[in-house]
């Protein structure tokens, strides 16, 4: 039922858990026997639409955010649409949104974990039990995503919470900001309904695969003609062919994360270019293909 709304909203986005806290500009419903959810663009639905949807799903509602210590105003800012926190107008900050895979998570023990990785003063506010931010003011040393990683890997150890990360790029301080914010917020969800496997998000990570799942219906048909077929008949020669483009072309990489031999790995890219003639030597080889790959996992999982 729900993918049929995807059809009638292109703009929605589906979740196979729930969002938690939906991005201010959706309506998120919950159909309980398939157990997904949707959000719809608010500015998508009339009056009237809106009513017969409640009365169908059940509406997800905002729930009551989680108030913290030392948010010097961007609580109100980024969540109650509040005035830019008192800053030089030269600060730029990044927001990290951080997503935990359970409810029961200690927040005064997470924050503590969180703020020790820094060298810098943090400020972390939470939208919910589940889901929360970091803001980081840009200085000399900032966390690497290899950083990351070690953070998420730590805290899973000792906290045993999986914790998915956004990265967000740093801003200047102004009204802009929110919007920034609140397009990122949009990329993480995405990111972690239809790239769920990952730890880590940012922006460049997502944004091929949310294109690729907004292209109207007749782009999608073209973008994976007769490289579907292929992926089709032999599903290990996708995951390899994915795997591949995802490592940067890099085939010891490759090899080593898919557990075959380098001359395996070399006789299925050869395998693939004899069938559709498409070479993954060039930039504009491997982006086709990766774009094509995104697009077959999207069908299969439609």
């Amino acid at each position: 039922m729900l993918k049929k709304l995807l059809l009638l909203y292109e703009n929605s986005i589906l979740y196979t858990e729930n969002p938690e806290t939906s991005p201010e500009h959706l309506y998120v419903f919950y159909h309980d026997a398939e157990n997904e959810w949707i959000g719809i663009p608010k500015t998508e639905v009339s009056e009237k639409e809106l009513t017969l949807l409640k009365t169908i799903y059940t509406i997800v509602e905002e729930q009551p955010s989680i108030s913290s210590s030392s948010t010097n105003g961007w609580y109100d800012f980024l969540l109650l649409d509040g005035p830019p926190p008192k800053y030089p107008s030269d600060s730029h900050f990044r927001l990290i949104q951080f997503n935990l895979n359970k409810n029961d998570a200690s927040q005064i023990e997470m924050e503590s974990a969180l703020k020790g990785f820094f060298t810098k003063e943090v400020s972390i506010i939470w939208e919910s039990s589940r889901r929360g931010i970091v803001i980081e003011e840009k200085k000399q040393v900032s966390l690497s995503e290899d950083e990351l990683i070690s953070m998420s890997e730590t805290l899973e150890s000792d906290f045993y919470v999986k914790t998915s990360f956004f990265i967000g790029k740093f801003h200047p301080i102004s009204e802009q900001l929110r919007l920034r914010f609140l397009q990122e917020k949009e990329y993480f969800s995405f990111g972690m309904s239809y790239l769920g496997t990952q730890d880590i998000f940012a922006f460049e990570h997502i944004f091929p695969a949310y294109l690729a799942a907004h292209l109207p219906i007749e782009l999608k048909n073209r973008g994976i003609q007769g490289i579907s077929d292929v992926f089709t008949e032999d599903q290990d020669l996708f995951s390899t062919i994915k795997v591949f483009l995802e490592s940067n072309l890099n085939a010891s990489l490759t090899a080593k994360k898919l557990y075959i031999h380098r001359n395996t790995l070399q006789y299925r890219i050869d395998k693939f270019h004899d069938k559709t003639g498409i070479g993954l030597k060039d930039f504009y080889g491997a982006f086709t293909v990766f774009l094509a790959c995104l697009l077959f996992e999207q069908n299969q999982k439609s």
